[in-house]
């Protein structure tokens, strides 16, 4: 664990180093306030549950970008090379970027936090429990996205293809639900159960179902794992 949390805090540490962990955490606050406050102000919604439909719709873009460079960068000047002459294992190595990236999605999700007590100092009647687990799920869809992203840029080492890639695959996970109408009935339950929306939409009505924790669960293991092979195959080479 000492050596996840050395490339955990050192990738942090570059991301505010650069411009890169500023740039994200204010236009993601902005566009989530942006779109929050046109709900709250134009339609009346005084509701947590506008921000819970809307923070997805700005993950499926932002996300890739921080997690785009995590892996290609180190590909494309090389490092990659000699982290595999240290003393690290390849898991080590993956979980310690990735949870750099968690955690600035989770701070990013700190921010909107000045939604629920703007809606609560002004009276709105909000369930405290359904806010508590709609957060709780876009921390799962965040952390669910962030594997996919450091997936994608294990398969690269242009960063631009890992963020085309990444896109390319959240789309996918987020859209499942509402194709439902296009797939045999036969499939319909299956393709529903893979689809990020309908467990982020239980979690944001206050249900947590131990279903959805699977799910979220499997899927991040399943590309974090995937990853970690794709790292793995540097030695074969």
């Amino acid at each position: 664990m000492h050596n996840v949390k050395t490339i955990f805090v050192k990738e942090l540490r570059s991301y505010f180093m650069s411009p890169m962990a500023y740039i994200f955490l204010v236009c993601f606050t902005l566009f989530n306030g942006y779109f929050f406050t046109n709900t709250f102000f134009l339609i009346n919604q005084s509701d947590m549950r506008a921000l819970f439909s809307i923070v997805p719709l700005v993950y499926l873009f932002f996300i890739p970008v921080i997690t785009m460079g995590l892996l290609a960068r180190e590909k494309n000047i090389g490092t990659i090379e000699v982290i595999a002459t240290l003393p690290i294992r390849d898991w080590e190595f993956v979980m310690g970027k990735y949870l750099s990236a968690l955690v600035l999605i989770v701070a990013g999700l700190a921010f909107t936090l000045v939604h629920f007590f703007t809606l609560a100092s002004v009276g709105a009647n909000i369930d405290f429990g359904a806010a508590l687990c709609g957060y709780l799920g876009l921390i799962f869809v965040g952390a669910f996205y962030a594997a996919i992203g450091i997936f994608s840029s294990s398969l690269t080492e242009n960063q631009v293809v890992a963020f085309i890639i990444a896109v390319v695959i959240v789309l996918v996970f987020f859209l499942m639900d509402k194709l439902l109408i296009f797939v045999p009935h036969s499939l319909a339950g299956i393709i529903q159960y893979l689809s990020v929306d309908y467990h982020l939409s239980n979690m944001s009505r206050g249900v947590i179902d131990s279903r959805n924790l699977i799910y979220f669960g499997t899927m991040i293991w399943l590309f974090l794992t995937l990853t970690i092979r794709m790292v793995e195959t540097r030695r074969w080479r």
